[in-house]
């Protein structure tokens, strides 16, 4: 073997073996050497030597000692939390979401912007914003920036083929960010990146199988499959937002009609609630908005809460749809946890239900009895906190 050829493997036996020994450490939050190497299986002196590499570039750091039933205590390590930070940015509702985290998803700063159905340049300069100022407030080294977008995504590139909200076509938005700021930046989908976010810091954690169905500004689903990501062949795996459900059915702004962001998506939810308000003055909605435009899906969510028969025929409406679609999903990929999230999973429990029912009645039994749907406990954090997870797998191969 020549000797380059056999330097990049010891470079990569290494690199791999870092790897590993961080990710035991963050798994077991406090650990000895000496565990390290039984759990890893790797000498204690290659340990030794990495977890000194590791404390020389500030990532793990002593945290004290284990109590000794006989003989030398153990000294125990720690990832140093907030040795590093992460930026993590939303940027598939209404107002462009960004928070600075240390290495535990841990939030440490907050920023955001409305939007204001700016498009477009308009659009991306928002961004720039957002960033720049994420990136100012930093107290500690980045490590690099994460990005959950809307829209058909490559996720290897960093390219967004198309985000219709924002009428993104072909943006090289990783080279740009990565030209800009001289970090590492990944892009990926907003509900894949919220699957991420559940399955590393979720209720649902480290369960291997797992659907994110993200409803809010749009409709999409983010899908783990044996603890990974799964992307499809052209990126777009779980982009049920545009697929027809209803005839003849609205129009949708990706062209077709009747597709299920046209009922269930929280622009949706909102043109009903205007109808409801314009239509009949005795309802709940007159209370909480002066006029149809404005009202937000807060407004409709209180509506609801008040008993407003006419917006609880809309949620439920919105819980059979998507019922149907987890129904698919069920069918498909005969994965057994699916967790709701997004901006209009805040309707909760009557909402989840909805979706439950239509589910058990729409997919194959013996497959829907197994599955359990339920609320993600994460709230608007999901997507940053997804990430922050896509970093920390990224750059240090922790996650």
């Amino acid at each position: 073997m020549p000797a380059d050829s056999q330097k990049a493997t010891r470079a990569q036996v290494k690199s791999h073996n870092k790897r590993l020994i961080l990710k035991t450490i963050y798994k077991e939050n406090q650990i000895s050497r000496a565990a390290i190497a039984r759990m890893t299986h790797l000498t204690r002196p290659t340990v030794s030597s990495i977890v000194a590499e590791l404390m020389a570039e500030r990532l793990v750091k002593e945290v004290g000692q284990r109590p000794s039933a006989g003989g030398k205590p153990a000294t125990l390590l720690s990832v140093a939390k907030d040795s590093r930070c992460l930026i993590g940015i939303d940027l598939a509702n209404s107002e462009f979401r960004g928070a600075l985290l240390n290495l535990r998803g841990q939030v440490q700063h907050r920023f955001s912007l409305p939007v204001n159905n700016r498009d477009g340049e308009a659009a991306l300069a928002l961004v720039y914003e957002l960033i720049d100022a994420l990136v100012a407030a930093a107290n500690s080294p980045l490590l690099g920036i994460g990005i959950g977008a809307p829209g058909l995504i490559n996720a290897k590139q960093g390219i967004i083929h198309r985000a219709i909200n924002l009428n993104w076509k072909n943006l090289p938005l990783r080279k740009l960010l990565q030209t800009r700021y001289a970090r590492p930046v990944y892009i990926v989908n907003d509900s894949q990146i919220a699957a991420l976010g559940e399955y590393t810091f979720g209720q649902t954690k480290n369960i291997a199988n797992l659907i994110v169905l993200k409803v809010g500004r749009g409709v999409s689903s983010g899908i783990v499959l044996n603890g990974r990501l799964h992307y499809g062949d052209g990126f777009g795996a779980g982009e049920i937002g545009h697929v027809k459900i209803e005839e003849p059915g609205q129009l949708c702004r990706c062209g077709h009609y009747g597709c299920l962001e046209t009922i269930a998506s929280s622009q949706a939810i909102i043109k009903q609630a205007q109808a409801i308000f314009t239509g009949d003055p005795r309802s709940a909605l007159h209370q909480f908005a002066a006029s149809p435009e404005a009202i937000t899906l807060e407004t409709t969510r209180q509506a609801f809460q008040t008993g407003d028969r006419a917006m609880q025929t809309v949620i439920t409406r919105v819980g059979e749809s998507l019922g149907r679609a987890a129904a698919n999903l069920v069918g498909a990929l005969n994965i057994q946890r699916i967790v709701i999230a997004g901006s209009v999973s805040a309707f909760g429990k009557a909402l989840l239900l909805s979706i439950q029912e239509t589910m058990q009645q729409s997919a194959y039994a013996p497959l829907a009895k197994n599955t359990q749907i339920t609320l993600s406990q994460l709230g608007d954090d999901i997507v940053i906190l997804g990430a922050a997870a896509l970093l920390l797998s990224n750059e240090l191969g922790i996650v």
